[in-house]
Order: structure tokens, then C-alpha cells, then sequence
């Protein structure tokens, strides 16, 4: 079939490609899901100086990404509660908390569900234990001094807490 002039093809008036019909009863929104998580920064003097760790776990290309070590809280625990057992499961440091570095927010969606995370971050003192990488997410684990913590952090967000930590130690010394 030849076209002549400004034809437009058959069965779409506005031309181009036809846009599929959206069915209201099946074309749903995603669930939506709150989760609740705590962790931080555990960390001790090394030398006359600061360091804390951060473990290191593979992101969905395969690359690994250092973070602070984190968790969803388990019924009956305090965020505080929370963290410490985190950073205990996640690093084999046990430690203290002696201070709130913040809470960071995000959306993301896993599985089909639309979720919205919370994560309340805590400094930690360590009391005990040596450093291990048990857990089957983490890949690496590693004490770093603090002044390097926000150059290997991968997250913003998180940089943006360990900035805090200086004046956090001031205020609880």
C-alpha cells in the first residue's frame, strides 16, 4: 500500500504507536511495605587514634560496597538493642551505645513491593570480640581509621553520619 502526504497509519488517529489499554482491575499499584532496621558504627582506639568498621557485601552488579553494618529489628528489641546485635552478627564485635548518629530513609522496590526503609544509626564503643565475616551477606570485613570511613562508604547518606561522630565523641567523653 503506497502513502500519500501526511497519511496516517490505519486504526491510531493521532498516528505513531498505539498505546496498550490499561485494565484498572489487573494494572495494581505495588504493595506498599514499611521495614524498620538499626546498626551503625562500632569503634576503638588503635594507637592513639579512632577506627570503626565497616563491612563490605556485594551489590547486584557483583561490585563490593562498604556500608555500616545494619538490621531489621526483631519483636520486643529496641532500636538499640537492635543495632548492637547487628553490628555483633554482621562484624563479631560486640559493642556499647553511647550515642544516636541518625536515621536515613529510602524507597525501593523489591519483589513487587513498593518499600519504604527506615534505618536508625548508632555509635558504638567496642566492649569485646575480634572481627569476622560469618554472616553469609558480608564479604569483608575491616577496621578503618575514621578520618578514611567516608572516602570507602559507598552511601551518601551514610558519609553524611560519620560526619557527626567527631562532635558525638566530644560530647561523650
Amino acid at each position: 500500500m503506497a502513502r500519500r502526504g501526511n497519511s496516517i497509519p490505519a486504526g491510531n488517529p493521532r498516528g505513531g504507536r498505539r498505546r496498550p489499554r490499561r485494565n484498572r482491575r489487573t494494572d495494581r499499584k505495588p504493595e506498599r511495605v514499611e521495614e524498620v532496621s538499626a546498626g551503625g558504627l562500632v569503634i576503638r582506639e588503635d594507637d592513639d587514634r579512632v577506627v570503626g568498621v565497616l563491612i563490605g557485601k556485594h551489590d547486584r552488579r557483583g561490585r563490593l560496597v562498604w556500608s555500616l553494618p545494619k538490621g531489621h529489628v526483631e519483636p520486643g528489641e529496641t532500636l538499640e538493642q537492635t543495632a548492637a546485635r547487628e553490628v555483633n552478627e554482621e562484624t563479631g564485635v560486640l559493642g556499647e551505645v553511647v550515642g544516636e548518629l541518625g536515621t536515613i530513609d529510602y524507597w525501593f522496590v523489591f519483589e513487587g513491593r513498593k518499600v519504604h526503609k527506615t534505618v536508625h544509626h548508632f555509635l558504638l564503643k567496642r566492649i569485646s570480640g575480634e572481627l569476622c565475616d560469618r554472616d553469609v551477606e558480608v564479604v569483608e570485613v575491616a577496621w578503618v581509621p575514621l578520618e578514611e570511613i567516608p572516602d570507602r562508604l559507598a552511601y551518601r547518606d551514610e558519609r553524611r553520619l560519620i560526619g557527626q561522630v567527631p562532635a558525638l565523641l566530644a560530647r561523650t567523653a
